[in-house]
């Protein structure tokens, strides 16, 4: 049984500054299929943007028996539309997709008559039983037993309950073998060292931020990718794709200290000599620990802040106050740790004068990087539900959202991310300090860079 595992591409919309990073969701799915002896090809079109005739003319080529697709809610109509055309030149092809959208709103998936299958939640095991499922052997499983699989039949949409993976473990390295490594950004502004990769070694999320739909795709308690594993697999990273610097994509990196402190003592007895970045909360720091990571080769930690208004923290149920952000900065300053730092503009019920306090603050913290980010309401987040029942949003496509208020409208919080991103860069205070930290010739050419970019 031949498969192939595509990603959708984006539609460039004005919302998204991320960057071309591979689709680990999507490889980790893939090498489970492939350790379960299925043949699988990858095409992340994400990356590669291949008109849909090109596309098809792949899939005629390759006449794979089952296509899964991830799926976000920005990228839901070109979703559907892959899925469209793979049908026209396959149609005996059975299409499954996965990914944060169609676990959150699967109806929305299978409404249409050319999606077959969605999965909700962790895909690795829930695929590799679809697959077996679909292939006509002596492994064939029941649809009604494989956790996290939504299905038709007889008209009516039927969802079996997922299930979470719990020893992590057992799911093999991504296969990174199948991407186009070459072509993604491998390189981070927060390092010294190319190439730089990526990896994800958490799941789960016991915190219950209300912007946030993490703990519905990963559960309420943290998995961790054991401490040898993740060494296991930094070592395969420097073996075959020469990484030198790797970026934890998980957001509470150091929520178990026991654990993290015995994968950087693991890190410094294997000599590993990479470079790291990791994300936490600013309330899951203390000096031991980041005396012990700084050893393990961490350079820079990013962190969450969301907002410098006690208001808006209380009604995201952040749990952080502004002093304990400032407390964890100053900690990381006296190791040498590099801070970067993300903001939440036009949160529901937020003010400009809100978003002002935000800024100040962000001045105050004075962090190595900061980003202000527009808050987007994705579908089945407790803030998605408070602005749809308001009525008082702008809509952004067929299910994304931006708050609109009296004071501001997403175009408004447009203008209001390019202010804010300018003054931190030039505040008086600021180049002072980069002058101080960088010297004076650096700055001035970083300064130019910035006077004469748009």
């Amino acid at each position: 049984m031949i498969l192939l595992m595509t990603t959708a591409p984006s539609e460039n919309a004005p919302w998204y500054l991320g960057r071309k990073f591979p689709p680990l969701g999507l490889s980790y799915v893939a090498a489970s299929l492939e350790k379960a002896g299925f043949q699988v090809q990858v095409l992340d079109n994400y990356l590669l943007k291949k008109p849909i005739n090109e596309v098809k003319r792949l899939v005629k080529q390759i006449n794979p028996e089952i296509v899964g697709i991830t799926c976000s809610s920005s990228t839901y109509n070109k979703c559907v539309e892959t899925a469209t055309a793979i049908k026209e030149v396959a149609p005996a092809c059975k299409i499954v997709v996965g990914g944060w959208h169609p676990s959150y709103v699967p109806d929305s998936m299978l409404q249409h008559a050319q999606i077959d299958y969605a999965i909700m939640g962790e895909g690795e095991r829930a695929m590799v039983e679809l697959a077996m499922y679909l292939f006509k052997g002596e492994k064939k499983v029941a649809l009604d037993s494989i956790a996290g699989v939504a299905y038709k039949r007889d008209g009516k949409i039927l969802k079996n309950t997922p299930q979470f993976i719990d020893n992590l473990d057992e799911i093999p390295f991504p296969a990174r073998h199948l991407l186009p490594m070459e072509l993604y950004e491998r390189k981070m502004e927060f390092l010294d060292v190319e190439p730089v990769d990526i990896m994800s070694i958490i799941r789960g999320c016991p915190f219950n931020c209300a912007f946030c739909e993490t703990r519905k795709m990963w559960g309420p308690i943290c998995r961790f990718f054991s401490p040898k594993r993740v060494i296991d697999e930094i070592k395969h990273l420097k073996d075959n794709y020469a990484s030198k610097g790797i970026y934890f994509i998980n957001d509470n990196f150091t929520i178990r200290k026991k654990e993290t402190l015995e994968l950087c003592e693991l890190m410094k007895q294997e000599k590993l000599d990479i470079q790291w970045i990791c994300d936490t909360r600013a309330d899951m720091v203390q000096r031991e620990l980041l005396v012990k990571m700084r050893e393990a080769g961490c350079k820079t930690i990013w962190f969450g802040v969301e907002s410098g208004s006690p208001r808006i923290l209380q009604k995201i149920n952040k749990n952080i106050s502004l002093e304990q952000t400032e407390y964890a900065f100053k900690l990381c300053r006296k190791e040498g740790i590099q801070i970067a730092c993300s903001f939440i503009l036009g949160v529901p019920g937020e003010t400009i004068q809100d978003m002002e306090a935000t800024l100040k603050f962000a001045k105050k913290l004075n962090p190595d990087l900061c980003q202000f980010n527009i808050f987007i309401a994705y579908p089945d987040s407790s803030l998605y539900e408070e602005i749809l029942q308001s009525g008082n949003y702008d809509k952004l496509d067929d299910f994304l959202l931006a708050t609109k208020t009296d004071e501001f409208d997403f175009k408004k919080l447009i203008e209001i991310q390019r202010r804010f991103h300018k003054e931190f860069t030039r505040s008086p205070r600021r180049i002072l300090w980069k002058t101080k930290r960088d010297g004076p010739v650096k700055v001035l050419k970083q300064g130019f860079k910035i006077l004469t970019s748009k």
